[in-house]
Formats: C-alpha cells, structure tokens, sequence
C-alpha cells in the first residue's frame, strides 16, 4: 500500500497529452501536444507560417517544462480570414500600363481597350503579404500553450503514479524471493559436501579418506559458489533503487542504471547457486526485473 498521493507524484511517465483552443476575433487556434518515450529531448513542430518566428521560445519552453520525451506539437488555425492576403502591386501595373499604352497608339488600338483585363494576369500584378504577429494574439496563443504543456504534465503525472506502484511492487517482489534464498542456501552446503563424499565413494579410492584434507577442499569449493557479496549488493540495490522512485525530479535513465546493476548481481547469484531451488528463485527475480526495465523505458 503506498502512503501517500505526494509519492505517486514522485516519478512521471514520458507519455502524456494535451489540448487547448484559442479563440481570436478573426480566428480559433487549437493547439495539440503529445509525448512519448525517447531517450532524448526530440521536438517536432507542426506551426503555421504566421508563428515560425516564435518557433526558438516555443522549443525552450517545451524543453524547459517536458525535459524528455518524443514532443509532437501541432498548431491548427481555422481563420475567417486568410493568413495571407493579396494585394495590388499598383507599381508594377503602371508600369505595365506606361510600356502598353504607347504600343497600342502605335498599332492604332482604341484607346477604349480594357487595358486592366490585359495588364492584370502578367505576372507581379498581386502581391501576398503575411501580416505580422500581432502581440496580443501571441500572449493568448502563449497562455494557451503553457496550457497544453500543464494538461500533458498532469496527464504523466498520473501515468507516473500507476507506474509507481507497478515498479516498487516489482522491486519488492525481487526482495521478498531474496530473502526466500537463505533457508535453500543454508542447506545447500550439506549437499555439496555429501555430494562430494559419494563422488569419492563412486570411485573406489583406496585407504581411507583424509577428513582434514576433505573439510579444506569442501572450504575452498564452497568459498568458490559463496554467494554473500552477491546477496549483500543485489539488496543495496534493491533498496537504492526504492529510494530513488521516491526522489524530486527525472529518475528514469538513473533507476535504468540501477536496474542494471541488479541484473548483474542476479544473474551472478544464478550462475553461483548449484542449486535447483535457488535456480528457481533467480529465475522469477530475473522475470520480476525484467517487468521493471519495460516500464522504466517510459519513466521521465
């Protein structure tokens, strides 16, 4: 059973979402933002023309607030008006209209020809201007982004607090089968040594056994499968690991290490135990372990 709610909040997951719609005079800008798991910071961004001068304080935002994740961000606009708007490139007609006006006295046109019907499809007769960002509306869209940005940190928020309680159940299922290995080890050096002493029977050794050279070889093969260290540092990490779900800030690519280091120890134990029991026993600690590095891939 865990604690308390300000645990849950302790680590947060990668994946979250958030949606938020501006209404402007003239236009409604819905702005979406997604992540997912990465081991990096990887933004893309999906703006409008009209915003791409505020794509660099938009990146440092997401990067100061989110930190990690595969960031998606998209801006949609649905505007009364169109964003771009034409114009009459009145320069360039007169222009046209100086050099025509002359040609067609010369060839005897009427002077009554519509001479904008003619001039008006050239080419450069309109121009499109992209109006400036206005600031008012970039403080709205703005407040609506750090919107987003909040929705999707609740939202791993949460995630993060089911992962909590998936992860240390996990960490103190590893703990509870190490601890389950003591009575199997305490047995399992009286059947080395009998395993030893019908191995030697088996092969006929003439006269009788030396018991003390026995005992110093029984010492030296046991000291060889000993397991101590390995039990003593598999539980510092156990309970570093649990120490560190429980700390401020990204923890994932740390307990990532950790788990590691844990993965070492048991598979050591394993390959040192000569015994099926034991072997048992790593085997679940080594499916209990590997539940844990699923889920610390989508840990911040």
């Amino acid at each position: 059973m865990i604690e308390s709610q300000k645990i849950f909040s302790m680590i947060k997951s990668m994946t979250g979402y958030g949606k938020t719609v501006c209404e402007l005079p003239t236009k409604r800008i819905i702005i979406e933002i997604k992540s997912l798991n990465s081991k990096q910071l990887d933004i893309n961004l999906r703006l409008p023309t009209h915003y791409k001068e505020k794509e660099l304080e938009i990146r440092n935002i997401i990067a100061q607030k989110l930190q990690r994740g595969k960031i998606d961000l998209t801006f949609n606009v649905e505007s009364i008006m169109p964003d771009k708007i034409s114009r009459i490139n009145e320069e360039v007609i007169r222009e046209y209209f100086r050099q025509l006006k002359p040609i067609a006295e010369e060839l005897g046109i009427s002077s009554n020809t519509d001479f904008l019907r003619v001039i008006m499809p050239l080419p450069d007769t309109m121009k499109s201007e992209q109006p400036e960002l206005d600031e008012e509306e970039w403080n709205i869209v703005y407040n609506g982004l750090l919107q987003s940005i909040e929705q999707l940190d609740a939202f791993r928020i949460q995630e993060g607090a089911a992962m909590f309680r998936d992860v240390k159940g996990h960490n103190e299922s590893i703990r509870l089968l190490l601890e389950e290995v003591v009575p199997f080890e305490k047995q399992r050096t009286e059947k080395i040594k009998n395993r030893i002493k019908e191995t030697l029977k088996n092969l006929n050794i003439n006269g009788d056994l030396d018991e003390n050279r026995f005992e110093q070889e029984l010492i030296y093969y046991i000291e060889k499968l000993d397991i101590s260290e390995e039990k003593i540092r598999l539980k510092n990490h156990i309970d570093y690991f649990d120490k560190t779900l429980n700390e401020d800030g990204p923890v994932g690519k740390k307990l990532g290490f950790i788990s590691q280091e844990m993965g070492r120890e048991i598979n050591t134990l394993g390959s040192k135990a000569n015994d099926s029991e034991i072997q048992r026993l790593v085997v679940n600690m080594k499916d209990e372990l590997e539940k844990i590095k699923e889920q610390i891939l989508n840990i911040l």
